[in-house]
């Protein structure tokens, strides 16, 4: 999963947004597992990464008003 810049999540559509918030998320918690268990991160900074590109996506739906809750 590549990370994702500023304008590259705003061309998307709001669909494509939540689609890619979910798998980003998963993979979040699955990298969130791995270091859990004691086991050694292939990518340290990639917590980090899915972190700050999640947030990205999220702000840009809350500005764009995306967001359904």
């Amino acid at each position: 999963m590549a990370i994702l810049r500023t304008q590259e999540v705003r061309d998307m559509t709001p669909a494509e947004r939540e689609s890619e918030l979910e798998e980003l998320e998963t993979e979040l918690l699955n990298e969130k597992a791995v270091k859990a268990a004691g086991g050694a991160p292939e990518n340290p900074g990639r917590i980090g990464e899915l972190r700050r590109t999640i947030a990205r996506i999220k702000t840009i739906q809350n500005e764009e008003g995306d967001l359904e809750e």
